[in-house]
């Protein structure tokens, strides 16, 4: 370009000489002109030929060349330097996922991998929705060149909480009496069922499992005065003290049974306990009272114990004997936890929208998740929409305790809920909200609540196992101190070599599940890098790696020695190994693996360790059958045992391999010594066929419900267990 200005302006000045020479000639005598011959040629005088016009014309175009041309220059070096002075920001926050890091920086999901290539990070085990630590931010963010902005989780910017919440405390003038909730506690098999059966007049121990309650029952009970209370039955048995806690929590007075021949148990502790955790008054019932040897007062001076003090001792506890089992005295309980409520002043407000409790819940066949709960406040009423936990339902059907259908539910009452899309659980808070959508917008909310309290508590778990791992990286170094990494590696190989118990000059034939390898990279940072790598290799009882030699350069010939020496594999970093090489090592039965990317030459170690590894024998059914009937045959001497089954799914075959399992637990495994349809043998028995069978083992006695399982055994390449960290 300023060459290009400097012709031009050259041939501004000649065209300049050239018109002051035009106009001298034209003031010159003519007589005067042939002593002057001209000094110039023709095309001098042709160039002088323009206009002033064409003068200034063509010094206005000059002048806007060069500052175009200036222009030109000036804008590549700005372009240079303004990337320079400033970086862009990238927002970040802690606990971001991989895919918002991507998106934050404007580029692709591969990009932030190629990032935290050469990290610690397990970059195979990062998923797009993997969250990633505030150290792997710092350096994918460091190695874009670009600036870090933190900022707060931006779900906290634009979700609304929108939760559904308790109503505030009702105008007083709007409570209406309400009827107790009365929980029955006690030591297990000190009676508590019982004492209800003879109060709802009902069966209920004689249907549960064993005589011992497995469930939270709720019972409303109308007294011959009109009175009605309302019962729970907690269970006893020491694997129910979460859901006796539950009941506890949304009862109003307590009923201890405590049995009159034992005393105060394990169970009787819990209960006062959950009693007073609760803040909630307690009434006595000593139940047993009618067998002999039992003695109510040595149970009201244990129970002084636990500041359970009845009033006969100055307290304020009313202690009832009675005999669940005949039926004596139960009214007196009755009456005094009626007086008790009374004194309580229990009033609810029935208008509103419902708030309840979960007391139990479970699926019925026919009508789905089912849930009995009691009612605190509001009505229930059909077609209600319900919040309990992470569910909701819309109340399609509400029974009461003995399966009758009822239209509605008051505070204090107990009552079976139809319609529910997932079961909650028990002890869960019901709320009523006014459409579906509110009802699937407050699911979201706690579920979305719940994760965020999950993906915190993660990030403090990945924060402190970080901190472990680099104090335990920061110890392991120490000891090395400032060493050279060959001395430290040679180091390493000794402490090894004196773990090994091996008998010096004596030739150990080398097993299968052992892998020397011979490390060559290009420079030393390279080998160090995957000595390192080599470093955190932990399960030698899989496969033991050992280490023969490493270095740097190009595989040669005495590499391909060492390997054939020890019988092992070379690895080469960015290095070469030429024709020659690699015939030789065809000829020696040498493995050379070159590889350039650091991760996938440790994962094709990790295939080659797998490879080293015994197979897995895997168990896979053909077929299922059932034992229905046993019996004897004889033969010769000997009764040998005989199983009648029936094939329940896939088929029977004689000639692979069967075991015998019962109640969940495999007794025998082996083959069959026989197999037959009715009276004929057979080598298959297919789906829905009886047969007979006998195993090869004569001692195994067969019983009736035992299962029988066909399977065939299949060998699968194990995989090494080992993981490197990234």
């Amino acid at each position: 370009m300023n060459q290009k200005l400097m012709r031009l302006e050259t041939l501004l000045r000649l065209h300049t000489v050239c018109r002051h020479l035009h106009s001298l000639r034209q003031r010159t005598p003519a007589h005067g002109m042939h002593r002057f011959p001209s000094a110039y040629p023709v095309w001098t005088t042709q160039l002088c030929a323009p206009t002033w016009q064409t003068d200034i014309l063509i010094g206005t175009a000059l002048s806007q060349y060069r500052l175009l041309v200036t222009k030109k220059e000036e804008r590549p070096r700005k372009s240079q330097v303004s990337p320079t002075k400033s970086k862009k920001e990238v927002e970040v926050w802690i606990g971001m996922t991989v895919e918002e890091l991507a998106r934050a920086m404007k580029k692709d999901i591969d990009y932030v991998y190629e990032a935290l290539l050469n990290t610690t990070i397990d970059i195979d085990s990062l998923e797009a929705d993997s969250h990633l630590d505030e150290v792997w931010i710092k350096e994918v963010i460091k190695k874009t060149g670009r600036k870090l902005k933190w900022s707060k989780l931006k779900q906290d910017k634009i979700r609304e909480n929108k939760d559904a919440v308790k109503r505030p405390q009702a105008d007083p003038a709007l409570l209406t009496p309400r009827s107790p909730v009365v929980t029955i506690m006690g030591h297990v098999d000190h009676g508590k069922t019982t004492l209800l059966d003879k109060l709802r007049k009902t069966q209920v121990a004689a249907m549960e499992a064993g005589g011992i309650t497995q469930h939270i029952g709720a019972f409303l009970v109308s007294l011959p005065s009109g009175e009605k209370i309302t019962f729970l039955d907690t269970p006893g048995h020491a694997a129910f003290s979460a859901m006796r806690a539950r009941g506890a929590q949304v009862t109003d007075i307590v009923v201890l049974v405590v049995a009159a021949d034992d005393g105060v148990m394990t169970q009787t502790i819990e209960s006062i306990q959950h009693a007073k955790a609760a803040q909630v008054p307690i009434v006595l019932a000593i139940n047993k009272c009618d067998k002999p040897g039992a003695d109510p007062e040595k149970v009201k001076k244990e129970l002084l114990a636990y500041d359970v003090v009845c009033e006969d001792y100055g307290g304020d506890v009313q202690a009832v004997p009675v005999s669940a089992l005949t039926g004596d005295n139960l009214m007196a309980v009755a009456e005094a936890t009626v007086v008790l409520a009374e004194m309580l002043e229990l009033k609810a407000d029935p208008t509103g929208p419902v708030e309840g409790t979960v007391i139990e819940s479970f699926t019925d066949k026919g009508r789905g998740p089912i849930t009995t709960a009691i009612i605190q406040r509001g009505t229930l009423r059909k077609g209600s929409v319900l919040v309990a936990g992470k569910c909701w339902a819309k109340v399609r059907l509400m029974f009461d305790e003995n399966g009758k259908t009822i239209n509605e539910a008051y505070p204090s009452m107990p009552v079976g809920i139809v319609g529910w899309r997932d079961l909650p659980s028990a002890g869960d808070e019901i709320l009523e909200v006014e459409s579906e959508s509110r009802a699937r917008e407050v699911i979201d909310w706690r579920k979305f609540e719940q994760e965020q309290e999950k993906n915190k508590e993660d990030l403090k778990i990945i924060e402190e196992k970080r901190k472990e791992h680099q104090e335990a990286y920061q110890t392991a170094r120490e000891q090395y101190g400032t060493l050279h990494w060959k001395k430290i590696s040679y180091k390493k190989y000794l402490e090894k070599k004196e773990h090994k118990n091996l008998k010096p000059k004596e030739k150990v034939e080398r097993d299968s599940n052992v892998l020397p390898i011979i490390v060559k990279g290009d420079v030393d940072g390279s080998v160090e890098a995957i000595l390192n790598i080599m470093d955190t290799y932990d399960v030698s009882h899989e496969c033991e790696l050992e280490l023969v030699h490493f270095g740097v350069g190009d595989i040669t010939e005495n590499d391909i020695n060492f390997a054939k020496t020890f019988h092992g594999v070379i690895y080469g970093f960015n290095v070469d190994a030429n024709n020659a090489i690699q015939q030789s090592a065809a000829r020696k039965g040498v493995k050379i693996k070159l590889h350039k990317i650091i991760y996938r030459l440790i994962e094709d170690l990790k295939e080659e360790l797998s490879s080293r590894l015994p197979c897995i024998v895997e168990e896979h059914p053909i077929g299922e059958a059932s034992i229905l009937a046993t019996f004897f045959i004889t033969e010769g001497k000997k009764k040998i045992p005989v199983a009648g089954c029936r094939v329940q799914k896939g088929q029977l075959e004689k000639q692979k391999k069967f075991k015998l399992i019962r109640n969940g637990h495999v007794i025998w495994k082996g083959s069959l010594t026989s197999l037959k349809h009715h009276k004929d043998d057979t080598s298959v028995i297919k789906t829905g066929m009886d047969c007979g069978l006998s195993l090869d083992e004569e001692k195994v006695e067969f019983k009736v419900g035992d299962e029988i399982i066909c399977y065939e055994e299949k060998q699968v390449p194990a995989k090494t267990s080992w993981d490197p960290g990234f």
